[in-house]
């Protein structure tokens, strides 16, 4: 927390705190803080306000001031294309996608998910075998198919370029080794059975990988905030997940 302080109070444009004019209900430290919080937990502003003592109005300002420049200075850390080639050149990855859900906004019909019953964008990500993320994409419509998403994100450079790459059923029609389906009417081989369960075991460590970058709460419950806000979000929160990786907890 201190060295992301740090980094925050480097890229404001002026003094958190002003030695002129009316001062702020809490510290930088404390509202980078309650900032972190909301993406960690997506409390409501009212009850993050009641943990730190301040008001949801106040919550609101920290919240909208600090996501974008929270986003900004992670920037460096969540790995580009370029740096994901050179993570899986001669390695195998595994790829899987989840759904970020939010708010049903009337405008925006696209991010319906059939497959998940709920509004919200479509993430994929990409690790090696032994759990390390290499790459998470930007966020997608919900209505968008994994092999979709997989075509239209770098993902599909990023397994081409790797030693190999193994998804779920999604994936089928893809380079990715997948299970096999159970045949209209039919039933799977011993041998098809076999190969599926191996499938299914190495894929455990990119499912891992999903359920800690979804531990930032933002990505997992409800997005409330308006849609133009998600994006700037979704990158503090992506940024989050990798910095976290290399400083440790949040602590």
């Amino acid at each position: 927390m201190q060295e992301l302080v740090r980094r925050v109070h480097a890229a404001l444009d002026k003094p958190w705190k002003k030695k002129t004019g009316r001062s702020k209900s809490c510290g930088l430290y404390r509202a980078v803080e309650i900032a972190c919080m909301y993406l960690r937990q997506n409390g409501t502003q009212e009850f993050l306000g009641d943990l730190r003592e301040v008001s949801q109005p106040t919550v609101s300002r920290i919240v909208t001031t600090l996501v974008p420049v929270i986003m900004a200075v992670l920037e460096e850390f969540v790995p580009d294309v370029a740096a994901a080639l050179e993570m899986v050149k001669g390695r195998v990855c595994l790829v899987d996608g989840t759904i970020t859900p939010c708010w049903s906004y009337a405008d925006h019909q696209e991010l319906w998910s059939r497959k998940h019953g709920t509004t919200g964008f479509n993430a994929q990500l990409v690790s090696l075998l032994d759990g390390t993320p290499v790459f998470v994409s930007d966020p997608l419509p919900g209505n968008t198919h994994d092999k979709t998403a997989f075509d239209e994100t770098p993902v599909a450079e990023i397994v081409r370029n790797s030693g190999g790459g193994i998804g779920d059923k999604g994936y089928q029609g893809t380079d990715l080794a997948t299970p096999r389906k159970k045949p209209k009417g039919g039933e799977l081989s011993k041998r098809d059975k076999e190969s599926n369960a191996v499938i299914s075991a190495l894929r455990a460590p990119i499912e891992r990988v999903v359920a800690h970058f979804k531990n930032w709460k933002i990505l997992y419950t409800d997005y409330r905030r308006p849609y133009s806000t998600y994006r700037e979000t979704y990158d503090a929160a992506r940024g989050l997940f990798f910095f976290s990786i290399i400083w440790g907890p949040f602590e």
